[in-house]
């Protein structure tokens, strides 16, 4: 089976420019979807009517982000995107807004209002055919309830997504549908395809070390108060054998604390100390879980052992849609493995972009890299 699938990458600042280069190289004849990883630094107004005025009729979503992925690997202040088109592709997009009060009725009846929708397109069956796309506003905080309903809804649809970012701002973040950037809301799309695919995640922190007990917690507020009943930074900083005023944002990114779930292990990202010792977190802890310490493999390695697996079973890849958490790469950047992990991501035909949080399957994740890797071959039953 030939490609339907094209890929783009646009630098240019002016949002009318960087419209007609996206469009020149993504749009194709029965083009479904048209998926754009934009910087946050673009004029979002402008570029989001830029790209409604040549793209028309074509589903245009999309996220702004903390550093895109293109051809290239890395790349910052840019916008990289994918198309795709039918009859290999067959794409329904649902817009969900309201987060705060999106609930598993609203999940059932967004999934199957969309299957209904894909049904009516496809020409085989959507059973094993299907993958579903979650783009969320990824300051939120509402990607653990809204994924975890939306996976019960799909049942056995595969989800892989993405958390909005801003470079790094924590100001405001947005995702791109309906020819508008808006926030406090996300974008599902699924998406139905004879070729192979796969959903993935692979993350370089492994269980290491002391196991401790969140004692207390606000799983709302993504707050943990207290760790085996001591102020929750104070144990933190014991745990990684290091005084409170030494913590920092790196040691964060690098020392996150890891959650196993039957076997597989979930990355628990801190993003603060606040005053009262509690932690911040960028996902929901649950009082009373056990989390472990973590110790760093080789990013890199760790990432191509990923690839070479999933290349086994689906065959060389037409497209990889990768989400990769900004802090997997923040330690980083002042080594060599930046730029080796650029090329693996380059070699590997991933398009995508650093994320605010990943979503896969049912869970919300930090500190991962989660992703839809797409085969060249004819799926097989």
């Amino acid at each position: 089976m030939t490609s339907q699938i094209k890929r783009g990458h646009a630098h240019c600042a002016d949002p009318e420019q960087a419209a007609d280069t996206l469009y020149q190289q993504l749009w194709q004849p029965d083009c479904t979807l048209v998926l754009l990883f934009v910087a946050p630094d673009y004029q979002l107004d402008q570029l989001a009517a830029a790209l409604q005025r040549r793209f028309g009729d074509i589903p245009v979503v999309g996220c702004t982000t903390a550093g895109e992925i293109s051809t290239g690997g890395y790349r910052h202040h840019s916008i990289s995107g994918a198309s795709f088109a039918e009859p290999d592709f067959f794409a329904v997009v649902q817009r969900i807004d309201d987060l705060n009060d999106f609930n598993l009725s609203d999940a059932l009846g967004t999934v199957m209002s969309a299957r209904h929708t894909l049904a009516q397109k496809t020409g085989f069956a959507l059973d094993r055919r299907t993958f579903a796309l979650l783009l969320v506003d990824g300051l939120s905080a509402r990607e653990e309830q809204l994924t975890g309903r939306l996976a019960r809804a799909l049942g056995d649809i595969p989800l892989c997504g993405g958390s909005a970012g801003d470079n790094m701002r924590f100001e405001c973040t947005r995702v791109l549908v309906d020819g508008q950037f808006v926030s406090a809301s996300a974008v599902l799309v699924l998406i139905a395809t004879l070729h192979p695919f796969e959903v993935f995640k692979s993350e370089h922190a492994i269980r290491n070390g002391e196991r401790v007990v969140v004692t207390e917690a606000d799983a709302e507020r993504r707050l943990v108060t207290e760790i085996n009943a001591e102020p929750a930074a104070a144990e933190y900083a014991r745990l990684l054998g290091v005084s409170l005023d030494r913590l920092t944002p790196l040691s964060f990114a690098a020392h996150p604390l890891v959650l196993n779930v039957g076997g597989v292990p979930y990355v628990r990202s801190i993003q603060r100390i606040n005053p009262d010792l509690s932690l911040s977190f960028f996902c929901a802890v649950d009082e009373g879980i056990v989390l472990s310490g973590t110790r760093a493999i080789d990013i890199v390695d760790n990432l191509s052992r990923t690839f070479g697996e999933l290349r086994s079973r689906i065959g060389r890849f037409q497209i990889v849609l990768g989400f990769d958490c900004i802090l997997r790469t923040l330690p980083l950047q002042q080594s060599d493995a930046i730029n080796r992990l650029s090329a693996l991501l380059a070699a590997n035909a991933v398009v995508g972009f650093s994320t605010y949080g990943e979503q896969f399957q049912a869970m919300h994740v930090n500190q991962t890299f989660t992703g839809i890797a797409i085969g060249h071959g004819a799926a097989h039953d």
